[in-house]
């Protein structure tokens, strides 16, 4: 029998499944316990949901890329659109989180605003809106544009995008709608606001045709790492997924975001912190180490090759000898690329920090969870790991990638899980209905209810 710990003042932890096609691993379509004949068919993600569910997980995430995956031929490069999905997810759902990445370079502030009010009023209270600003060549050909923008002009404007979202979804107050049969007044025009914004980059008139949501607004989330992404995270974000694999720089993140939060007056409680997390679960350790050599033996290395071209702007590192030293002086330095800024400054820290690796090597280290950390080892060890960084204030949580799916999911919620709430840092049931609820988050105020009573 376990030993149940629990003190006073234990910081409960919270749980996100990152949730793809067939696993984080690049190899996971050909494990045995995948199914990548599935991946379209939604009894599939509802039996993955149903397993996060079961485990109590504060929520699900579904990431979006907007363009075929660079390496179709080698795996799953396709995949369902996250936001319809999502709906089908909210009825076959009654508690979980339900997240979706949308961009703010490749939509409008009023069609992403009403998507999302939706989802929440269709999920009573459990969306999500991952905020990203879409740094992919393949997306830009994909919506008429020869380049995509420089990592600043992104940045700029998805600040105006989220600062028009809100605005459209504060724009019907929460007791606007009147319902009054008696005389005839269904909503009340006072309480329903024109937003009238003229921006560098938009101009919208509104109000929203959705009411205001359960939860004022779905969660913002935010995964960007790099100067200007911790900045932006820092003002609007509630919730980041990030990626650290060592713990000092997941300590400095951590700090780093909380502290400026302070800025824009907002408190550290008002932002959930959750780096990314591939765990490899075994009864014994080195049954988990043979998941993981299975894993990565199964590899393609031209996979691995493309992924970090794409991290580094188009760097080729294809023709440098597989189990030779990895060539850094091949790669530009993080400051000079303007795509995926902060992973590109990620893989090149590792490669750094960890000098006798060779370039197999690299790739296999990427190939668990593409840059995010990685734990092989007993039920006991990975719970040990989440728990650590969180004592340490280096996470408030994790973004759980499993290698495949749905097998290892199954193996973290019926062997991990049960541990941590054994330690007394897990929910042994969900406490609220929201994703607010489940990430410990204020609703948010109004403000045309603010500007109204005040006047």
């Amino acid at each position: 029998m376990r030993e149940i710990a629990v003190t006073d003042d234990a910081r409960q932890i919270h749980l996100n499944l990152f949730l793809p096609t067939t696993g984080h691993h690049e190899a996971s379509w050909r494990h045995r316990g995948a199914r990548p004949g599935e991946i379209f068919s939604l009894s599939y993600y509802r039996e993955i949901a149903a397993i996060a569910e079961r485990g109590k997980f504060d929520s699900l995430f579904l990431s979006d890329h907007l363009a075929v995956g660079r390496n179709y031929e080698f795996g799953p490069g396709v995949h369902l659109e996250p936001l319809t999905l999502l709906s089908a997810l909210a009825a076959t759902t009654s508690r979980i989180g339900l997240i979706a990445t949308a961009s703010t370079s490749y939509t409008e502030p009023y069609n992403l605003a009403r998507l999302f009010a939706s989802l929440d009023h269709i999920s009573e209270g459990r969306a999500g809106w991952n905020i990203v600003t879409s740094w992919s060549d393949a997306a830009s050909g994909n919506f008429g544009r020869t380049e995509r923008a420089s990592h600043t002009e992104r940045y700029a404007r998805a600040t105006e995008f989220v600062e028009v979202v809100t605005k459209l979804w504060d724009s019907w107050e929460d007791d606007a709608i009147v319902a009054d049969r008696a005389s005839g007044l269904f909503a009340d025009r006072n309480r329903i606001h024109e937003v009238d914004h003229v921006g560098r980059y938009f101009k919208v008139k509104g109000a929203l045709d959705v009411a205001r949501s359960p939860q004022g607004y779905p969660v913002l989330l935010q995964a960007g790492s790099s100067v200007t992404g911790r900045a932006f995270a820092a003002r609007y974000a509630e919730a980041i997924f990030t990626a650290q694999q060592d713990l000092a720089e997941a300590q400095a993140f951590y700090a780093d975001v909380k502290t400026q939060a302070r800025s824009y007056g907002r408190t550290p409680a008002d932002i959930v912190i959750l780096p990314g997390l591939g765990p490899i679960v075994g009864d014994t350790e080195a049954e988990a180490r043979e998941i993981e050599r299975e894993l990565n033996e199964a590899t393609i290395p031209q996979v691995g090759l493309r992924h970090i071209a794409a991290r580094f702007d188009g760097a080729d590192l294809s023709s440098y000898p597989l189990d030779g030293p990895v060539p850094l002086h091949a790669l530009p330095r993080p400051d000079d690329v303007q795509g995926a800024k902060s992973r590109s400054q990620l893989i090149y820290d590792l490669i750094e920090r960890e000098k006798s690796l060779t370039l197999r090597q690299l790739l296999w280290r990427l190939a668990g969870a593409r840059g995010h950390g990685t734990v092989v080892g007993t039920p006991e060890q990975v719970a040990d790991r989440i728990l650590g960084w969180v004592d340490r204030n280096a996470a408030d949580g994790f973004n759980i990638m499993p290698p495949y799916l749905p097998g290892s999911l199954a193996d973290f919620v019926d062997k991990v899980v049960p541990i941590l709430q054994d330690r007394g840092r897990f929910r042994r049931d969900y406490d609220g209905h929201t994703l607010r609820d489940h990430y410990g988050l204020r609703r948010p105020a109004n403000r045309f209810t603010g500007s109204r009573l005040a006047s």
